[in-house]
């Protein structure tokens, strides 16, 4: 077929004639009068944004019309009579939630074009401009009265989905990234060749933002800081939080979202205890984390930037613990557990593993923090990401780039499979005062899914190896929103959670 323009373009009034050729050459077998030009008028009348149609070299090729209703109106069983309000289209509401699609048609001689999919995605493109959940519509199931009398609609729809049998409208609709939520019972009573059924098909909006009721947005592009730390000699708690707020306060300067600090960085702060044993010596230290946490806290806020204070030992019913605090710029406090302990810190602090896993929710979307030797145990970043986390954040302390890579190579591992951006943060130097924490070796880096929206390596950001700096990036949530629903692989989605499952107890 020779072809010149191909035009997509709102529906008219004076379209109505051309239009019902359309319809009649489109629905062979249907009732003649589909649409009543009335009706036409009353629906452009309503909602003209709705209502489009497709024009090759000039000719009308096919029509898509919608209404918006709201999502509560699908939870129970509906006909096409009740979701159209008997064709007097007053279920539509202009404040409703869904786009809801009430007709769709190719005129036969243009099928094969994909011209379909073209207005399929600009009910797409309209959900997103009006911010609605999704789409939904009554598919119909045209070749099932060749099955009925040996399968279920659900038998039927499953086989279709698996390729057993072809069936030209629901294997199309399901090509366009609709899928069949529940079965419609006398939908259509004319439509026999459906046996009266329809599929109810929906499509989720990726982007939808639910309307606040206070004055918050939630930022789609965040900003992370991460602190690169030097380990040196502190005299007292006072001079190393000096240092811990000069950091806090340039990435307040460059407007970053999140302050990162590593694992364990008020170490030297046990130089003091280095009397004690190593298991005394970081006891003592615990009694300055109570202060370091308000402190922290009161710089949240100040400086509006949400801090990650890395982690610091606890003592809960006199068994030690590597715990690490969320100090919101809200105000609000939140804290997170080690719980994997390495040989090291069990057989020379004593130190217990935690059991408290959950995901965080912050300003600028959900977020999860793992301590060092957590990221290097997939099950665990899993339960958070399953409970919805964006941006996984990893405070880590190395002594060897030994174990430096085991961490960023875990990390990498994590983002990947999680769909996520995954933040680490360590502390570089030396301390030869301290027992137990002689060198340290880092590199901070910001990883990301690797898929045509990242970087092809999977590397947002990286600093410079063992020194002391800030790194700064920024992350968009909205490209994992894309990520998790086109991903060229969708690693969140294809898990065989038939054969295995990860369970948080």
């Amino acid at each position: 077929m020779d072809i010149d323009k191909v035009k997509l373009d709102y529906l008219k009034t004076e379209d109505y004639k051309e239009l019902r050729i359309a319809m009649k050459a489109a629905y062979i077998g249907m009732p003649e009068e589909v649409w009543m030009e009335e009706e036409i008028l009353n629906l452009l009348e309503k909602f003209p944004e709705g209502q489009v149609v497709i024009r090759v070299d000039d000719k009308l090729a096919g029509c898509a019309l919608s209404i918006i209703v709201n999502h509560e109106l699908l939870e129970s069983t509906h006909t096409y009579d009740i979701i159209t309000g008997g064709s007097t289209f007053n279920t539509h509401h202009s404040e409703g939630d869904l786009l809801y699609g009430i007709d769709i048609f190719i005129r036969p001689e243009f099928r094969g074009l994909r011209l379909g999919r073209r207005l399929y995605d600009y009910r797409k493109e309209l959900c997103e401009k009006l911010n609605l959940r999704g789409i939904a519509f009554g598919g119909r199931i045209p070749n099932y009265h060749k099955y009925s009398t040996e399968l279920t609609p659900k038998q039927y729809i499953e086989k279709v989905r698996l390729k057993e049998i072809e069936d030209p409208v629901l294997n199309f609709q399901i090509s366009n990234d609709f899928h069949p939520s529940k079965i419609l019972k006398g939908y259509l009573p004319e439509d026999e060749e459906s046996g009266k059924f329809a599929v109810l098909m929906e499509w989720k909006n990726i982007y939808f933002e639910k309307p606040q009721t206070k004055a918050a947005t939630k930022k789609k592009v965040v900003r992370i800081g991460l602190v690169q730390w030097q380990m040196r000699i502190y005299k007292d708690l006072e001079e190393l939080m000096h240092q811990a707020e000069f950091f806090v306060d340039s990435l307040s300067g460059y407007r970053s979202d999140f302050a990162l600090f590593p694992e364990f960085f008020m170490a030297p702060l046990m130089a003091s205890y280095n009397h004690l044993s190593e298991s005394d010596a970081i006891r003592e230290l615990a009694q300055h984390s109570e202060e370091l946490v308000n402190r922290f806290s009161e710089l949240s806020i100040s400086y509006n930037i949400n801090i990650i204070t890395g982690s610091m030992p606890e003592i809960v019913d006199g068994m030690l613990y590597n715990v690490g605090y969320l100090c919101r710029r809200d105000g609000t406090v939140a804290r997170y557990e080690k719980l994997h302990v390495t040989p090291d810190e069990g057989k020379v602090w004593g130190m217990q593993g935690g059991s408290q896993i959950k995901a965080f929710d912050t300003d600028c979307g959900k977020i999860g923090v793992l301590i060092c030797y957590d990221c290097e145990f997939p099950e665990v970043s899993r339960i958070l990401a399953n409970e919805g986390m964006d941006i996984l954040f990893v405070p880590f302390l190395t002594d060897t780039q030994n174990g430096y890579s085991r961490v960023r190579s875990c990390a990498r591992a994590r983002a990947i499979e999680n769909e996520c951006y995954v933040a680490i943060a360590g502390s570089v130097g030396n301390l030869p005062k301290v027992h137990n924490m002689d060198i340290q070796y880092a590199q901070s880096m910001v990883f990301t899914p690797c898929d045509f929206a990242f970087p092809a390596n999977g590397i947002k950001a990286e600093a410079t190896p063992n020194t002391e700096m800030i790194l700064i990036a920024d992350v968009d949530i909205d490209l994992l929103r894309e990520l998790h629903q086109f991903g060229a692989v969708r690693n969140l989605k294809d898990r065989r959670t038939d054969l295995y499952n990860v369970n948080k107890n």
